[in-house]
């Protein structure tokens, strides 16, 4: 196994010489002749990084060649970056490192419901990090080489589409193409389902206007318009005339709150207003419970890398109020000899909270199964429901998972309760007593002190979780788990230790890929003010 990466790489120029990575220097666009049309060509893929983009006016439209456009295509197109970013169409030279400009959320529209971003030129660190984690493995490795990820696109598109065999990358697509792309769900006119819109950035105008016509865009059946550097796509000329012209989504006070409230937003982000989603014309869908509960709900998320980890961070906003926040887990305080685990806060009062509803869902038609599972709780277990469930649910609850015996007959499995003990006690002795009266005893050990419950598979484990530990000092952890000890949830696997249990039965390049993973973990609080969670992969 190769060794753990450094979270400070070195850096590779002396103190004084670093780029600038992230400035933006002007385009000047030469001034035409009299004769002449003020369309000019914009900097290409291999252009020196100092010259940026400028929005000039471009000729007009091509006449309509065959093709199609609908709502399938726009949505093909973001789909068809995604897998060129992510399957393997290469990546722009490492040169390329200035982020910054327009985004595509500076283009659409301020009332988009929903909003997807893709941008293949953020930030330096992005770039780097991403460069060095996609050539640890051999799907990615050849692929983050040097060359240019749009192409990926066309290609992608050529597979399904047969009508795009005709289009030559060379000559069709890579003197326009930019590096990013914004999809927003909008409302469509006089109500019904919602409609999208894509966003395009462009180096040339006139090439994407014809471009953009040889891939599809005719018949009448779409729009093209032009606003500050991208193509605009819409599913009617009216449309795309009027985003161009409407106060952009950036402007819109709540996406911009929620996305600084995010934070970077890496290679990939979203947004969706579920308010707005809610009162779009989806009305089987706004009418769920579900939905209800979360309505005045806005949710945010992107995909970020560093030199050790990729990352899904996301944050919610609005919709129904927590009230108060649950503790935070002790998910850190396990033994340091902890190979997976799993905590939650605030359980037990959301079962009380949630209870009504269990007991609605039992009287109903459907709900006979749900009636078997309490009535054997209350009559051959003893249960009294909700309150005893709620008990060993506790004000949080942990389950952990020990390398010792990892691969043996009985694994070292407890769950440590911070709950009221005597109650916990009294229930898990009323189990054991149900159960040793059946054809085996009950084997749990069980531990207490300090408010805290542990239940194990053994006694001397049931202890070591009794005594608590060292795990929030491991690096991998702490990788794995940022802020943990604010966190209201966390999961955690150490996969270095749990590689004994399925790296046998790989063999050859797909052992050396799964060999680079070092430790996945999810973290996140919730509370009055919304929730946050983080999803993170971690790399030896």
């Amino acid at each position: 196994m190769s060794p753990h990466a450094s979270p400070n790489p070195p850096n590779p120029w002396r103190p004084g010489d670093e780029p600038d990575l992230d400035r933006t220097v002007a385009y000047r666009v030469p001034r035409a002749a009299a004769n002449e049309s003020p369309t000019v060509r914009l900097p290409s893929w291999t252009d020196p990084e100092e010259i940026g983009f400028a929005t000039v006016p471009g000729s007009p439209a091509p006449p309509p060649g065959r093709g199609r456009l609908g709502r399938g295509w726009i949505l093909a197109l973001v789909a068809a970056v995604l897998v060129g970013v992510v399957g393997g169409g290469g990546v722009w030279a490492a040169s390329k490192l200035s982020g910054g400009g327009t985004q595509p959320q500076d283009v659409l529209p301020a009332n988009a419901m929903a909003y997807v971003r893709l941008d293949l030129d953020p930030s330096a660190g992005q770039k780097l990090a991403l460069f060095g984690i996609a050539r640890k493995f051999s799907a990615t490795r050849d692929a983050f080489g040097g060359d240019d990820p749009r192409k990926a696109l066309v290609t992608a598109l050529q597979q399904d589409e047969p009508g795009l065999s005709k289009v030559d990358y060379a000559r069709d697509v890579e003197p326009w193409l930019g590096d990013r792309a914004g999809l927003a769900v909008l409302p469509a006119d006089g109500g019904g389902d919602p409609v999208g819109a894509l966003a395009v950035q462009v180096k040339d105008e006139a090439a994407a206007r014809t471009g953009i016509a040889k891939m599809g865009l005719g018949d009448g059946k779409g729009g093209l318009a032009f606003r500050d550097g991208y193509a605009v796509i819409a599913t009617s000329q009216k449309l795309a005339d009027e985003y161009v012209k409407a106060a952009p989504l950036s402007g819109e006070p709540r996406f911009a709150a929620d996305l600084d409230a995010l934070g970077e937003p890496g290679v990939l982000s979203f947004w969706m207003d579920v308010e707005k989603v809610a009162d779009a014309g989806w009305s089987e869908v706004a009418a769920t419970p579900v939905l209800q509960q979360i309505r005045g709900m806005r949710f945010a998320g992107a995909l970020r890398f560093s030199g050790d980890y990729a990352e899904l961070a996301g944050i919610t906003r609005g919709g129904t109020a927590t009230q108060g926040r649950p503790e935070p887990v002790r998910i850190g305080e396990l033994p340091a000899s902890t190979v997976a685990a799993a905590s939650v806060s605030g359980l037990g009062d959301l079962l009380r909270e949630q209870w009504p509803s269990v007991e609605s869902a039992a009287s109903g038609s459907g709900g006979a199964m749900v009636r078997q599972v309490l009535d054997e709780a209350r009559t051959q277990y003893g249960l009294s429901l909700p309150d005893d469930l709620a008990t060993l649910l506790g004000r949080t609850l942990t389950l952990a998972l020990d390398e010792q015996d990892l691969d043996g007959a009985l694994p070292r499995v407890g769950a440590v309760l911070t709950t009221d003990t005597a109650k916990a006690r009294d229930v898990v002795d009323r189990l054991k007593g149900h159960l040793n009266g059946m054809e085996r005893s009950a084997d749990i050990a069980t531990a207490e002190g300090d408010g805290r419950f542990v239940i194990a598979s053994t006694q001397e484990y049931a202890d070591a979780l009794n005594g608590g530990g060292s795990l929030g000092e491991s690096e991998t952890f702490r990788l794995a788990v940022p802020d943990a000890a604010n966190a209201t949830y966390a999961v955690y696997a150490d996969l270095d230790r749990l590689e004994k249990l399925y790296l046998d039965g790989l063999k050859g390049q797909e052992r050396a890929d799964v060999e680079q993973l070092r430790a996945v973990g999810l973290s996140g609080t919730h509370g009055e003010d919304g929730s946050t969670f983080t999803l993170r992969v971690v790399f030896d």
